[in-house]
């Protein structure tokens, strides 16, 4: 199960980054053989680099070249970009992020870059033998969890990052599993892949209200996908003659807690979007319902994951203009970043 998700991840296309990490390392070669044309060819070398990570941000070689690049031309502002981006793809944890701040990090880009690396392959198997690999490792995984409750995963990067590391916990911890992918989901709430896997593990479990609602945030995300409808056709199934009851989903009071657990994961990292103050209200105007005003802001200031949350809760209330703002958080989410 762990496998098939993986394969169903949005991955990075590794096979266009090898392929630009390649010519990036040809055109480096070409520099140091051709003084009067070096700077010409570690431009080039640094767009395929670039173009290397852009493929596929997994690849660590690629992050080392672009900080080598940086070194020999003294770019201490890329150095610092570089760094601050791969903390990005780290899941910008917010000490770490600090501690570049005001700092010459040229002499030491390199050290940098490797301690990074070290403490958190950007590779899952990686990651994962070396955190099994210590001396106790059940301490290490809570370490971790209490790391990963305080980073930010709004970055689509870091977000496959962690799904994948999270399909190791599982083997491991499916309690802390599903805590930690709730934390994720709840900043990444399009990642329908792992609400999918969740509903799953829930389901295994015969737990089946929570089985319920990430199979029907899974149908949200992806009408398409009957996965909601099929769940409760399979769990009727099964219960003919024993009860003769249908089972029936959660109700509205469960949906409302189960979508505001989630929001207050979500506020606890992302930043506080101050709802702007209610223009004044003609006598002939309608009064705006101000849940609907506030969904509106957040779309308007791009926080359409949070929007959609709100949205997704007051359709379950049976406020019917949440259809047409939820469709509209659901588009933004799918937008390249």
């Amino acid at each position: 199960m762990a496998d098939d998700l993986e394969a169903r991840l949005q991955h990075p296309r590794r096979h266009l980054g090898d392929r630009h990490l390649a010519q990036a390392r040809k055109f480096l070669k070409l520099a140091d053989r051709d003084p009067e044309r070096a700077q010409g060819n570690l431009d080039w070398a640094e767009q395929h680099a670039r173009q290397a990570l852009l493929y596929d941000f997994t690849q660590a070689d690629a992050w080392r070249l672009l900080i080598d690049l940086k070194h020999r031309v003294d770019d201490e502002a890329g150095v610092h970009a570089v760094l601050e981006d791969l903390f990005t793809v780290l899941g910008r944890d917010p000490e770490r992020a600090a501690q570049l701040r005001g700092v010459t990090l040229l002499p030491v880009a390199a050290e940098l870059l490797e301690a990074a690396l070290l403490k958190d392959p950007l590779n899952a198997d990686a990651w994962w033998t070396r955190l099994m690999a210590e001396e106790h490792a059940d301490e290490a995984l809570l370490e971790f969890a209490s790391r990963c409750r305080r980073l930010d995963f709004t970055d689509a990067r870091a977000s496959v990052i962690f799904a994948r590391r999270l399909i190791r916990v599982r083997t491991r911890n499916e309690d802390l599993f599903v805590e930690l992918s709730t934390h994720l989901l709840a900043h990444r709430p399009q990642n329908h892949e792992l609400w999918l896997d969740l509903g799953r593990l829930h389901e295994t479990r015969e737990r089946y209200n929570e089985a319920w609602l990430c199979y029907d945030h899974v149908q949200t995300l992806r009408p398409h996908m009957d996965v909601r409808d099929r769940f409760q056709a399979r769990l009727n199934a099964g219960l003919e003659g024993e009860t003769g009851a249908p089972w029936s989903p959660p109700d509205v009071d469960t949906r409302q807690r189960f979508l505001s657990a989630i929001m207050d994961l979500r506020t606890r990292i992302a930043p506080v979007v101050e709802q702007a103050p209610a223009p004044p209200v003609e006598v002939e105007e309608e009064v705006r319902d101000p849940v609907q005003a506030n969904i509106e802001a957040l779309l308007a200031q791009g926080e359409h994951a949070e929007a959609f949350f709100l949205a997704r809760r007051a359709l379950a209330s049976g406020e019917a203009w949440a259809q047409d703002l939820l469709e509209q958080a659901r588009a933004g989410m799918e937008e390249p970043e």
